[in-house]
């Protein structure tokens, strides 16, 4: 088997973009039928478990099956696969986190097998978040069986997400948002292709094994007057206090620590599970068949309305104990669940006191079900768009934004986490969410990373593993088994297992898994890996195989980092995006094609009319990118490209004749050449003088100077001044050697 894997990562690792789409496909595919598995598999149980009340004769056997359930789950998890216990979400959130995308493969079919156990005999619970988990755990392993780097892996990764989602609701395009909004937490577009791929082959897939009757379906329904949206913004802000509810309520459980054995904890909330079973077996499983007949709802009935909200909130008790007994189930279809009853319910209270027009239910409970996902998830987008998608209608769309929007709002208020970020948060793990340029962004892991002083082995005694941490001062090192990373072991680790000692190992204090990186990895993104956990180091790990050791990344070394990061060329959409963000509004690149008849052909730099409120980049000759000095002589054929207002680039055009203006969007790629800052500092030779008495070396060009908030397009007779920061475009050599004439005196 590993030979036959060893076979599929070369020509997969090696090509492009169609053989990276191919197993975007192919994730789509299995995840599709992975979803299918486990609906057959949550409906096979719940069926035994129906054969069992009506062999019997009573309803009591509830209080069997259910606490029976979530200790089998329970036990799968605690014995096998600790990452199978609860929701799923929080855990594909970790391993992009933190783990560069890493998933054990025995992820999938434990997964499976525990949401089985704990929503199938009657466990509040969806399927959602644990096919979320699958999904991603065959992204996973399908990205690192094919030898992808770790950019990649993140993107099938988050595709099998997408996947699952859209598969479970036969919604490729929240499925597409879900993986965006919730997994990947930003909208970055390298990896939506391979997400909306994975998204669609899995809802084909999905429905074309289960069909339709076991996907959640509503008919649509519309906005009768726009006075009632009034009425949606009060479902807004009940779904608001409802999420802070739930998520309260989770905590709280979540939160207990009885000294008890670990099975008590399942079998007693089982319990509690099954008494709300019996008093209303609604609640009980996924719920998906109750939402879609509160969906259907076409007209109000003012006797039922307290029987709905009562519905809602055993249903909110009933998730919150069987989430808390630490099976496996997701809160993605018992908030929709939640919401659908509450919105319904509201239209039933409100309806015969309303006389403007005549309330539907359903189109509430559409409303209450996306406002409350989005309260207790805080992905509003993906709410608003997995109605659209059930229903096939976009008439609710302001109603929708509209209530969706405000409980979002008003949540964040209430209560800071999400279900999803509040399971991490459990752990240790805090995610950031970043989305301005990082000057860490810029330099790789592997630029500044130092030598592995020692490993240690697993079997090593906690007392000779302290020695060897005091003789290389360090307060963490890599365990190494068989050449290969099994985990890291810290003085915290020693510690906690009672402190150094001749009888306890390495392998017994260390923390498996642990959290790793690439020699690709930017210095930002693993500082943010560090920061989640807590800890001051990650072990750097090879491209194509996660177990293999290559170095050690500390913290100690971001400062390296940091200072690398200030003089090292960076990536060109990044400096093009940190100098738009710094100039003129009215000052902008373009390029300029020198034709066979004008007056640049032939000539040199120095000779040609350029307008004072504008300077010449750089200039592009074929495949080559030239940094212009004076001397440069221009061609027919060149491309100038130009950085000044739009009056200045149309008056040189002219000036040239024969020149033609193609673009306003910046083209640069000299070997090695790129944007750099330089301040004039106090005492410079350069202050007080005009750019044209300033010796610029050749291969370097003064874009534009930055004085306090004005930025000014600098000529020859622009006159500099210390403080002045100057963007240039330059090599390399030519930076270092612009910067030292800077610095000396006058």
């Amino acid at each position: 088997m590993r030979r036959l894997f060893e076979s599929l990562r070369t020509p997969f690792a090696r090509r492009g973009a169609a053989a990276f789409m191919a197993l975007a496909l192919v994730t789509g595919v299995v995840v599709g039928v992975a979803a299918a598995v486990l609906i057959w598999a949550i409906e096979g149980v719940a069926e035994l478990v129906h054969w069992l009340q009506e062999e019997t004769g009573t309803d009591l056997v509830l209080l069997v099956t259910v606490p029976l359930g979530l200790v089998a789950a329970w036990f799968v998890a605690h014995r096998f696969a600790p990452e199978v216990a609860g929701d799923g979400v929080p855990e594909a959130s970790a391993a992009l986190a933190i783990r560069s995308g890493d998933m054990p493969a025995r992820t999938a079919p434990l997964k499976i097998l525990a949401t089985a156990l704990t929503v199938g005999p009657g466990g509040s619970a969806g399927r959602e978040g644990p096919i979320v988990q699958v999904g991603s755990a065959i992204g996973s392993f399908v990205a690192r069986t094919t030898g992808l780097g770790e950019d990649r892996v993140r993107s099938l990764v988050a595709a099998g997400a997408g996947a699952a989602i859209g598969a479970s609701f036969n919604a490729p395009i929240a499925g597409m948002l879900f993986a965006l909004e919730v997994i990947l937490g930003n909208f970055a577009i390298r990896h939506l292709n391979a997400v909306v791929v994975s998204s669609v082959a899995a809802a084909v897939t999905t429905r074309s094994i289960v069909g339709q009757d076991l996907i959640l379906r509503a008919i649509p329904h519309r906005l009768n007057d726009w006075r009632e949206l009034v009425l949606y913004a009060g479902i807004g802000l009940a779904a608001a206090v409802v999420g802070w509810l739930f998520l309260r309520a989770l905590s709280v459980v979540e939160s207990a620590r009885p000294n008890l054995p670990g099975w008590v904890r399942p079998v007693a909330l089982g319990l509690g599970v099954a008494g709300i079973g019996l008093w209303e077996s609604d609640v009980l499983g996924t719920g998906e068949s109750v939402v879609g007949g509160l969906l259907d709802l076409l007209t109000t009935s003012q006797e039922v309305w307290w029987v709905l909200l009562a519905l809602g909130g055993a249903k909110l008790v009933a998730t919150v104990l069987t989430l808390g007994s630490h099976g496996s189930g997701g809160a993605f279809m018992p908030s929709l669940f939640i919401g659908a009853a509450l919105g319904a319910g509201a239209a039933d209270l409100v309806g015969p006191f309303w006389s403007i027009s005549a309330l539907q239910p359903g189109a509430f409970a559409v409303v209450g079900m996306a406002a409350t996902f989005a309260a207790v998830a805080r992905a509003p987008l993906t709410s608003i768009l997995i109605v659209f998608e059930i229903t096939g209608d976009y008439g609710l769309v302001l109603p929708l934004m509209l209530a969706a929007s405000l409980a979002t709002f008003l949540a964040d208020l209430l209560h800071p986490e999400s279900v999803y970020t509040m399971a991490l948060r459990r752990r240790g793990i805090h995610l950031t969410r970043r989305s301005e340029v990082d000057v860490l962004d810029t330099v790789a892991v592997g630029s500044v990373a130092g030598p592995i002083a020692a490993v240690v082995d697993p079997a090593m005694s906690t007392a000779d593993v302290q020695g060897l941490l005091d003789r290389h001062r360090h307060h963490g090192l890599p365990v190494v088994a068989n050449g290969r990373l099994v985990g890291v072991i810290t003085v915290t680790d020693i510690v906690r297992t009672g402190g150094p000692s001749d009888a306890v190992s390495a392998a017994d204090a260390m923390t498996p898994r642990p959290v790793t990186a690439t020699l690709e990895t930017p210095v930002s993104v693993a500082l943010e890996r560090m920061a989640s956990i807590g800890v001051g180091r990650v072990p750097i790990v090879a491209e194509d195989d996660p177990t293999r050791l290559v170095g050690l990344f500390r913290r100690e070394d971001a400062v390296t980092a940091y200072h690398l990061a200030l003089g090292q060329e960076v990536d060109h959409e990044v400096d093009t995006e940190r100098l738009r963000t710094r100039i003129d509004p009215g000052a902008r690149f373009f390029e300029v094609i020198v034709g066979t008849d004008s007056l640049a052909d032939g000539r040199l730099l120095k000779e040609l009319p350029v307008p004072g409120a504008g300077t010449i980049v750089s200039v592009r000759r074929g495949l080559n990118v030239i940094v212009p000095d004076g001397s440069t002589r221009l061609a027919a054929g060149d491309v100038l490209t130009f950085f000044g207002s739009t009056v200045a680039a149309d008056q040189f055009e002219r000036r040239l004749g024969g020149a033609e203006h193609v673009t306003g969007e910046i083209r640069l790629g000299a070997e090695g050449a790129t944007y750099f800052e330089v301040e004039i500092p106090v005492g410079s030779s350069t202050d007080g003088r005009r750019v044209a008495e300033v010796a610029i070396p050749s291969g370097c060009t003064v874009v534009a100077v930055r004085r306090g908030d004005d930025t000014l397009v600098p000529d020859g007779a622009t006159v500099l001044r210390a403080g002045d920061v100057l963007t240039i475009f330059a090599l390399p050599g030519s930076r270092d050697q612009f910067v030292e004439r800077l610095r000396g005196a006058g």
